[in-house]
């Protein structure tokens, strides 16, 4: 049996003559700013912030001047020309390149820390500690410390194995998958956690296999964690630019993120192709933005649907 309580009007006594004063249970929580009005002004606040960059690019990608100079938050004249033009020269190529390597390293990387999560969450074998706590050291460094000794190690694959080295997509994926591994895999390890071991051992009982368990019963139960990974993995790849400028030298074998910079990389031409720059963002932020618009259904629906799992 349970009670609830109602906001009931309670009569008080006012002064001697007065009608008594009726006052409400549940209304002394302060003024509308306090309760609500604050919050409301905070996300306005948070809104403006977030969208004047994205106003400011877009207005600069259809100013038909083209020049940063010119460019304004709304712009005078809208115009079409630096897209056009942006699609006339190499941006089509390397707009292939990025969507080509950001999926493969966000699924292979997805992927192989899936598997090393499941072997850390569900296996005991000696050095899994220690391996855990290496991933975890690893992951204080960045992957651009190691920049040197990885420009040299690639200098001799591209002599030994050309079609894994310099200016190869394949080559950076490698790259990309050294330094994302760790993160993922802590990350999915604690999604592995919370589900019970009685599912993987109903399922040996009835003669499923490790990898049965893994692909059939383990994996859709935990698609909210690979919907994130796969998500982060994608963003990070498409929007990397520090070491794939230095691997990627040849013009059909850059990245947008590469190639837009050498747009303005020029100090006497970045003023005029900023219009250009500000294109090539805008499309290159419409794969992202509908990935996440398509996986958003699935990590609401997954997280909704395990809390609440009795």
């Amino acid at each position: 049996m349970t009670h609830t309580t109602s906001a009931a009007p309670v009569a008080t006594r006012g002064a001697e003559g007065d009608p008594p004063e009726v006052v409400r249970l549940g209304s002394a929580k302060g003024g509308w700013f306090r309760r609500t009005g604050f919050s409301h002004l905070v996300g306005i606040l948070a809104l403006a912030f977030s969208i004047f960059p994205i106003l400011f690019v877009v207005s600069a990608s259809l100013n038909p001047t083209g020049t940063l100079s010119s460019s304004t938050l709304i712009p005078r004249d809208v115009s079409l020309a630096n897209y056009r033009e942006l699609f006339d020269g190499s941006f089509p190529r390397w707009f292939v390149n990025s969507l080509v390597i950001a999926s493969l390293s966000a699924a292979i990387s997805m992927l192989i820390s899936a598997c090393a999560a499941f072997a850390f969450s569900r296996f005991r074998f000696t050095g899994r500690r220690t391996g855990l706590m290496g991933l975890l050291l690893v992951q204080m460094f960045p992957q651009f410390l190691a920049i040197v000794a990885i420009y040299l190690i690639f200098a001799n694959i591209t002599e030994l194995w050309p079609a894994i080295g310099f200016n190869t997509a394949a080559g950076l994926v490698i790259l990309y998958l050294g330094g994302a591994l760790g993160v993922n895999t802590w990350l999915m390890k604690g999604f592995f956690d919370t589900i019970p071991k009685d599912l993987d051992e109903s399922a040996k009982m009835d003669g499923a296999t490790h990898v049965q368990v893994f692909f059939g019963i383990i994996l859709p139960l935990v698609a909210p964690i690979l919907a994130i990974t796969g998500l982060l993995g994608f963003i990070g790849a498409i929007n990397e630019f520090l070491i794939a400028s230095v691997f990627l030298r040849q013009d059909e074998s850059k990245t947008a993120a590469v190639g837009l910079y050498g747009l303005i990389a020029d100090p006497l031409t970045k003023n005029a192709q900023f219009g250009e720059f500000a294109a090539g963002a805008v499309v290159l932020a419409v794969p992202t933005v509908g990935l996440f618009m398509y996986l958003q259904r699935y990590i609401v629906g997954g997280l909704t649907a395990g809390a609440v799992k009795g």
